[in-house]
């Protein structure tokens, strides 16, 4: 019969054999500092943000409208040339006065007719490059009503009958007239601005000071230059549809290139316009 060893006797096996606790497993994803998450999660909303920003500043860009877009380019281009009159020119004028005001304006018969001559001789370039035509958008503006040379013409032999000398072209005016033909040649936005700048001037100041200038040495006779066979407004007109429709054709930059170049126009033209009190 099988004998049953004591309790007594087993304590010793007991007391030898050693138990191991194993300790918990840690979790090694719980175990990065929630803190490296929010980390994270910040940056990712904000590069979230500076896309939807950049996107949204970019359409903003792409459907920005200039000063008067809406009603063709050539309201663009009145709007540039009204900023650069003063106050007293324009109401919309910004530029600080340079010279007298118009009223103290004291004007001589030869300073005119260095004006008149100058300008003849940039009206005979613009009519001449745009007959020639190195850039086929300048056909559009022939025979258009607006052409000053042959009225001019007309104007300085009336003055040579008085018994007026009729000056050479100065200074101003043959600068001018060479920039046109060379910027005619290789730059066609920046010479549709003059273009335009010269024509439509001169049909609004260009009139008002003619008529000032009339009355103080001219005893109010009404020169040629300040006529225009059939209706003006409606010359205007059908000059601005032209322009709006070539202009169709370009890329902003090339608007804003011809908008930037009316700075020049006003430069050159005012430099012709201060001879008459010369």
């Amino acid at each position: 019969m099988a004998s049953i060893t004591p309790l007594s006797q087993s304590q010793p096996l007991l007391e030898k054999t050693q138990f191991t606790v194993l300790n918990k497993p840690q979790n090694q994803f719980c175990s990065i500092p929630f803190s490296r998450f929010t980390q994270s999660s910040n940056l990712f909303l904000k590069k979230s943000r500076m896309v939807v920003v950049s996107a949204t500043t970019a359409a903003e860009k792409s459907n920005k409208r200039y000063p008067g877009e809406a009603k063709g380019f050539v309201e663009e281009m009145r709007f540039v040339a009204m900023k650069l009159h003063t106050k007293d020119q324009a109401k919309e004028g910004e530029k600080e006065p340079v010279d007298q005001p118009l009223a103290k304006w004291e004007p001589t018969v030869e300073g005119y007719l260095k004006f008149l001559v100058d300008s003849k001789l940039v009206y005979d370039t613009l009519e001449r490059i745009v007959e020639k035509a190195p850039f086929p958008e300048y056909a559009e503006f022939r025979n258009t009503g607006l052409e000053r040379s042959e009225v001019l013409a007309k104007d300085l032999e009336w003055f040579r009958q008085q018994g007026h000398a009729i000056p050479g072209p100065s200074t101003p005016g043959v600068t001018y007239a060479r920039y046109l033909e060379e910027l005619s040649e290789k730059d066609p936005q920046a010479f549709i601005c003059h273009f335009y700048n010269t024509y439509f001037a001169h049909s609004a100041g260009g009139r008002m000071i003619g008529r000032k200038v009339a009355e103080k040495v001219l005893n109010k006779k009404e020169l040629e230059f300040y006529k225009w066979d059939g209706d003006l407004s409606q010359l205007l007109q059908n000059v601005r549809d032209k322009l709006n429709q070539v202009a169709e054709n370009w890329t902003r930059e090339e608007k804003n290139h011809c908008l930037e170049e009316t700075e020049k126009s006003f430069k050159f033209s005012g430099a012709i316009l201060r001879l008459i009190f010369s």
